[in-house]
């Protein structure tokens, strides 16, 4: 009886802490061919109301900004420099009294590639961002993606 007790005490406790993860950006990841042996690699995060991540040229001292690292891939090489889009908000944090610049809703970062042959290949890497709202921040994060190019 006291086993059972425990067991169940301990699934309690658990499931309690895995309810208080919050996870308010989901990212999504595509290529669009826009031209031949060339495509757009779209990061695309869906921000939850009232929160936000920082930009890509994000420089206060409050604050993590977004950042896309694309592993070597020698099928593939990166056209230019990444592109955000989405609506900027730039604002005086009221804790620092810094401006910062982030973006709430959506953003969509672009990475044009050019393959070196017709030839299927994936794009790896990663993107790292802090995501914060009025009240709190949580630690900043690197989500693992791949996206095929066809």
């Amino acid at each position: 009886m006291k086993k059972l007790l425990f067991a169940v005490l301990c699934m309690g406790v658990v499931s309690m802490s895995m309810a208080q993860i919050k996870n308010p950006v989901k990212w999504t990841y595509t290529a669009k061919k826009i031209a031949d042996k060339t495509y757009e690699v779209h990061i695309t995060a869906e921000i939850e109301p009232s929160w936000h991540v920082y930009t890509l040229d994000h420089s206060a001292d409050v604050g993590v900004a977004t950042s896309v690292k694309f592993k070597t891939n020698p099928l593939a090489i990166a056209d230019g420099k990444l592109l955000a889009k989405g609506k900027a908000v730039k604002m005086k944090d009221p804790s620092t009294g810094d401006m910062v610049k982030f973006y709430e809703n959506t953003v969509d970062i672009i990475q044009v590639f050019k393959l070196k042959a017709n030839v299927k290949t994936n794009i790896t890497g990663e993107v790292e961002y802090m995501t914060c709202d009025d009240k709190q921040c949580l630690p900043p994060t690197t989500k693992q993606f791949s996206v095929t190019l066809q």
